[in-house]
């Protein structure tokens, strides 16, 4: 990593880390592999040995006595992963399926639906979003998804010919829930993030996800990046797979915050995401995501992933979607925000910390290369096989 890139502990730990039970996990170079670890101070601690992957730390009853426990092997201060000393920061799941949910915010909503009828050209989105923005935005104000006024909303949106299958699962009684990306795929805080060379009009989506165990049960939060091609989806909502998944498209960390009594999943609802990019051209874009204004609960989001009809042994995690969808022209007026390369994205919470990445092309990120059975067999190689 160059070291007009390097970071320092206290750019990405959430405000309280202190008190916060913050796991993760990080390539250690002196090992050779991936550790699982929590953080205590600004200092990094092995529980591979405990729990080799961060599914099998998930699913353990005692998995609060563990991250606390005083024994733990100390792998130095989370600085020296952040500079590339002692190694590097890796997204902090494992073998959790990744997916995502989509249009959960009425702001995305009308976004979804420009993009939709510019049929991905970002020139005609100017002029789409005057049109349809006084009348699906003022009709999607305060609206829950699945209610009584939702449906009426739908009658009304399609007598006016302006329904879509976006609003259908933006407000409808049946969530977006998609893959985003493969288990072992995701990158970490301090990577690049990578833009499909094909895309001319992207974007990143700042979001809050939720970590969850095989039994379902909702266990921290994290921060992600849901990268984005709006040119892509706009030709047609069958090409999703092209537009979000992609090598480097999606990232997590820095850490999972575990829920305890300081943090729970009532704390979601105040949380407020934010982004800030920076380019290379001096251009800068900022905004933010409160997640009291998602139209869905995040744990009715979470039964509809996770529910009897489809289950996910290994844990998953959650985008749970944002209402950030920038429109500020960077190249050219009316043409909105893409990204440039080189440019750098921070997303953050003061509950959650920092997840800063610099976007690169997607042929040009590190090639993913390590994914299960890699992981399997560095830490049998390491003698950890007794810890999955």
């Amino acid at each position: 990593m160059a070291s007009a890139h390097m970071l320092r502990a206290g750019q990405v730990l959430p405000d309280d880390h202190h008190r916060a039970v913050l796991v993760g996990r990080v390539w250690v170079t002196a090992q050779g592999g991936p550790c699982i670890v929590t953080v205590r101070g600004e200092n990094l601690y092995d529980l591979t040995g405990i729990a080799a992957t961060m599914t099998h730390l998930l699913e353990r009853a005692d998995m609060d006595q563990i991250v606390r426990r005083s024994d733990l092997p100390c792998l130095g201060s989370l600085d020296g992963f952040l500079n590339g000393s002692a190694g590097r920061l890796l997204a902090p799941i494992d073998l959790q399926a990744i997916k995502a949910a989509g249009v959960t915010f009425a702001a995305s909503m009308l976004e979804r639906v420009i993009e939709e009828q510019a049929r991905g050209d970002a020139a005609r989105a100017n002029d789409i979003r005057a049109k349809l923005a006084p009348v699906i935005g003022e009709n999607l104000r305060d609206i829950k998804a699945g209610s009584d006024k939702a449906a009426q909303v739908k009658a009304l949106l399609q007598d006016m010919g302006l329904w879509s299958q976006y609003l259908e699962v933006g407000i409808g009684p049946d969530a977006e829930i998609f893959t985003k990306s493969q288990p072992m795929s995701a990158v970490g805080c301090g990577d690049q993030v990578g833009i499909h060379p094909m895309s001319q009009w992207n974007n990143p989506e700042p979001e809050v996800v939720l970590i969850t165990n095989g039994a379902g049960q909702i266990v921290g939060a994290t921060l992600g990046n849901d990268v984005n091609l709006r040119d892509v989806e706009g030709r047609s909502a069958l090409l999703l797979g092209k537009a979000k998944d992609n090598n480097a498209s999606c990232a997590l960390g820095p850490f999972i915050r575990l829920f305890d009594d300081h943090f729970t999943l009532d704390s979601i609802d105040d949380v407020v995401v934010s982004l800030h990019v920076e380019g290379k051209d001096g251009f800068t874009m900022s905004g933010n995501s409160p997640m009291r204004a998602i139209s869905r609960r995040p744990a009715d989001l979470v039964g509809q992933m996770h529910n009897r009809s489809h289950q996910y042994p290994d844990g998953a995690v959650l985008f749970l979607g944002t209402m950030f969808a920038p429109t500020k022209d960077r190249h050219h007026p009316g043409q909105g925000f893409t990204h440039d390369v080189g440019d750098r994205v921070e997303i953050s919470s003061p509950a959650l910390g920092r997840l800063v990445n610099w976007v690169a092309k997607s042929d040009t990120c590190p090639q993913w290369d390590f994914g299960i059975t890699a992981l399997f067999r560095n830490l049998l190689t390491r003698g950890l096989g007794e810890r999955l």
